[in-house]
């Protein structure tokens, strides 16, 4: 007690030379107001707070399940993206392999292709090549004969008179066995 008499004294010592201190008057103070009130407000606040802190947790904690599930409705959704991708990825690899292999045969199958009507385009050749070299050669003969022909003719008619005609066709006539 004796340090509430301390507290006491210092207090009303302070407040006499400063203006501040403890006003212990019971109805100049309004204390049972205030108590009544604190009171109340620990009595029936106390719930209205808990009923509220309830309410907030339990929105809190549905707002965190409905994050989580959120997060794992899009982990899944991702799982399930990165899987698709992987596939696509998969499929466009074969799809590339199928086409490359495919161009090769393509390639070797022109090329083929190609040797063969070079073949078959040299073997034209050749053979019209051939018949133009045939078809000259008879020309060249025919005309020689031609010319040959004509100059015989011409060096027959210049050796041969009338008397060295005579001669000669009765030399045939007997070689053919019709003898006079």
């Amino acid at each position: 007690m004796e340090i509430m008499g301390n507290f006491l004294y210092l207090a009303t010592e302070a407040a006499a030379e400063s203006g501040f201190g403890l006003n212990f008057d019971i109805l100049e103070t309004n204390i049972i107001n205030l108590g009544i009130i604190i009171v109340l407000l620990v009595v029936y606040g106390g719930k209205v707070i808990g009923k509220i802190l309830t309410e907030r947790r339990s929105k809190i904690e549905a707002e965190i399940k409905e994050a989580e599930e959120r997060a794992a409705s899009g982990a899944a959704a991702l799982a399930d993206a990165q899987q698709n991708l992987a596939q696509a990825q998969a499929q466009a690899e074969k799809i590339k392999a199928e086409a490359e292999t495919t161009a090769l045969k393509v390639k070797e199958e022109i090329l083929a292709e190609g040797k063969k009507e070079v073949a078959r385009i040299k073997s034209t050749a050749v053979k019209e090549l051939d018949a133009q070299r045939a078809k000259a050669i008879a020309q060249l003969k025919q005309r020689i004969g031609f010319l040959a022909i004509e100059r015989v003719e011409s060096q027959l008619k210049e050796r041969l008179d009338a008397s060295a005609q005579e001669k000669l066709v009765n030399r045939c006539i007997a070689q053919l066995g019709g003898g006079s």
